[in-house]
């Protein structure tokens, strides 16, 4: 029996000091670690699953206008306007509301118009200097919906001070 203890006592003295040694090679830099067994048929891999992705807002949650501004953004223009020319439009940020087109054609903020000459619709919206370079435009998304454009395309639109 007393021979058991003491083979028993020197495995666990073993034990620990293989241990302490592992530890201690592991945490110095550079030092080697030992390798792990390659993967075979047998061993199984398991993963945690992917995260489930951020629920996404729609455009119709995004646009805060209401259909009162919506009516008065789509009327006739009631005064004469100066075409400053074409531009080719993109969705500009979502989180700005309110109808605008950030565009190269103006200098100074002013009101104008927009139109899409593929379908005709037009809109009225604030009309502010983009400084950024380039000769593309930045259009609300409330206008963009206004026009029937899909908000990933990138139509060429007709710009119009008032």
């Amino acid at each position: 029996m007393r021979i058991a203890s003491i083979a028993l006592t020197a495995a666990c003295g073993l034990i620990l000091v293989g241990c302490s040694q592992m530890a201690s090679m592991q945490s110095r830099p550079g030092a080697a670690t030992p390798e792990t067994p390659p993967a075979t048929a047998a061993t199984a891999i398991t993963r945690a699953p992917a995260p489930r992705p951020a629920a996404r807002a729609t455009p119709a949650q995004l646009d805060t206008t209401t259909a009162e501004q919506r009516a008065a953004a789509a009327e006739a223009p009631a005064q004469a306007e100066q075409r400053l020319g074409t531009t080719v439009g993109s969705l500009g940020n979502p989180a700005e509301g309110g109808f605008w087109i950030k565009t190269p054609l103006v200098e100074e903020r002013a009101m104008g118009r927009i139109v899409n000459p593929a379908t005709g619709k037009s809109a009225k919206v604030e009309l502010i200097p983009l400084t950024t370079g380039g000769s593309g435009s930045q259009v609300s998304l409330p206008a963009l919906q206004l026009l029937d454009v899909p908000l990933t395309d990138l139509p060429t639109l007709e710009v119009y001070r008032s």
